[in-house]
């Protein structure tokens, strides 16, 4: 009786549960980041504004300066903080304070009770600390050290994010399908950025609160915690309704997955080299991406005169062809790995390279654009496009080094990556406290030496190989372990 309800409901499925999980996976990324970018458009309708007549350089964009004020200052709630430009990086970097802390223990979580708690949970946690934001801002009449603290509380919670979906793709996606999967999974924080930023801007004008913006997306990730409840499951083995069809053909391809009690291997991972290559990585591609998401909006104003609507939206058209590209990369890597036209450790570097230097190069032109607006949005556009190949590039890579402790190592590839977070914003705040195109263009060139480093590290000792201590601890046969590398050993080592 039970059997046959089961099977009937899993009928109404038309779409395969590895997918649904796919779906909601992305749509918790897309939550995420819209809960974590919407500070970044709101604070600049927060705090009080800033006299530029005295405190600009010879490269500045001043001409429409005027035009633009009044237009800025008609969206203004009363509600204005003196928050300085250092106080103001302190609270955008605040969020990572906590982030950074909660993924090791999120990913070891996941692994051994699954991830749908972990990252419901966390998510849960992050939206409703995102929904009392206003509230504590009034109760503490602007008080930035309270504001600083709920951030936090916010990175604690999203913390588990990746991690623990890092785990469920380990357990869902079989490899022929990782890249798009995972891309769609990941790329959700593009989609996120742009409608945190379009919807933020477009709200706080249509509103003159920005408040609002907080109420809307804090409610949303509620939401999508009761969809994901009812919908996903940590593995294919616990899920209720999937078909026999799917729960058999995902037990014949995922491989290297053990069903038992596992003793992370730390001395393994912490000694490894291509771990360490790919920590490298996500910092060079973390450094820059936590640039213009939590800043960019602030050079929009501050440079080049948006106002807020103008701000929202100009400042998430580059994400709209990062999302792009991510979901077109991913299908071309996983094609072009599965017509052994590259190795797994080949396409991991060719498209990380792509990654890295594209978005080096065009972010420093979009600092000698001068005011032409449209140039700049043009070349952090681009800049933005070709970021979007990392996501079959290095940020699958967890899974090829080791599907069994996938979420550890996630946590530790993204939570030291993330520290990037907390430095960022404030050493961008300290550089640009006169607002200027000089200061500016200083830390786009940073931007780019890290860029640079860190992708050299990469293609230099990065590896696209299962490691050996994945199997510790567990029975995986040889066979399972040559089906995971895809190649044999000689096509393999010819290709990389």
């Amino acid at each position: 009786m039970v059997q046959g309800w089961k099977s009937a409901v899993s009928k109404i499925f038309l779409i395969p549960q590895r997918y649904i999980l796919g779906i909601m996976g992305f749509l918790a990324v897309v939550n995420a980041y819209t809960m974590r970018v919407v500070l970044s458009v709101a604070i600049t309708e927060m705090v009080q504004p800033i006299e530029h007549h005295d405190k600009i350089d010879s490269h500045s964009c001043i001409s429409d300066w005027e035009g633009n004020i009044t237009t800025i200052h008609s969206v203004r709630s009363t509600n204005l903080y003196p928050w300085t430009s250092r106080q103001q990086g302190l609270i955008l970097s605040s969020f990572y304070w906590g982030y950074v802390i909660t993924h090791i223990p999120g990913g070891m979580i996941a692994e051994r009770f699954g991830g749908k708690y972990s990252l419901g949970l966390g998510m849960l946690c992050t939206a409703i600390f995102t929904f009392v934001t206003p509230f504590v801002i009034y109760a503490t009449g602007g008080n930035w050290l309270w504001v600083v603290a709920v951030r936090v509380l916010e990175g604690l919670g999203e913390g588990t994010t990746f991690p623990a979906l890092t785990t469920l793709l380990a357990n869902w996606v079989p490899l022929k399908e990782r890249s798009k999967i995972g891309t769609l999974v990941y790329a959700g924080s593009q989609i996120g950025t742009v409608v945190g930023n379009s919807i933020s801007g477009a709200l706080i004008a249509a509103t003159d609160d920005w408040a609002i913006v907080f109420y809307f997306f804090g409610a949303m990730g509620i939401v999508w915690f009761i969809l994901w409840m009812m919908l996903c499951y940590s593995d294919p083995q616990s899920h209720p309704f999937i078909t026999e069809k799917e729960k058999i053909y995902l037990g014949k391809h995922i491989d290297n997955i053990s069903s038992e009690e596992k003793i992370v291997p730390w001395r393994a991972i912490l000694t490894s080299g291509p771990i360490w290559a790919l920590v490298v990585a996500q910092i060079g591609h973390d450094w820059g991406f936590f640039t213009m998401v939590t800043d960019l909006p602030k050079y929009m104003k501050d440079v080049l005169h948006f106002n807020v609507k103008q701000n929202g939206l100009w400042s998430s058209v580059p994400y709209i062809l990062m999302w792009l590209v991510s979901m077109s990369s991913g299908w071309l890597c996983d094609w072009l790995i599965h017509k052994n036209h590259l190795g797994i450790s080949c396409a991991r570097k060719v498209f990380t390279t792509l990654a890295s230097m594209g978005p080096a190069v065009f972010i420093l032109a979009a600092s000698y654009s001068g005011c032409d607006r449209m140039l700049a949005v043009g070349m952090f556009t681009i800049a933005m496009g070709f970021m979007g190949t990392f996501y079959c590039g290095m940020k699958v890579n967890a899974l090829d080094l080791s599907p069994n402790y996938a979420g550890t190592i996630m946590a530790i590839v993204n939570g030291i990556g993330g520290l990037t977070g907390i430095i960022v914003p404030y050493l961008v705040g300290a550089l640009t406290e006169n607002h200027t195109l000089a200061e500016w263009r200083l830390v786009f060139w940073i931007a780019f030496g890290v860029f640079l480093v860190t992708n050299l590290a990469f293609v230099c000792f990065g590896s696209g190989k299962v490691q050996h201590w994945n199997a510790a601890e567990t029975d995986i046969n040889e066979k399972s372990l040559e089906f995971t590398h895809v190649t044999t050993p000689s096509r393999d080592s010819i290709k990389k």
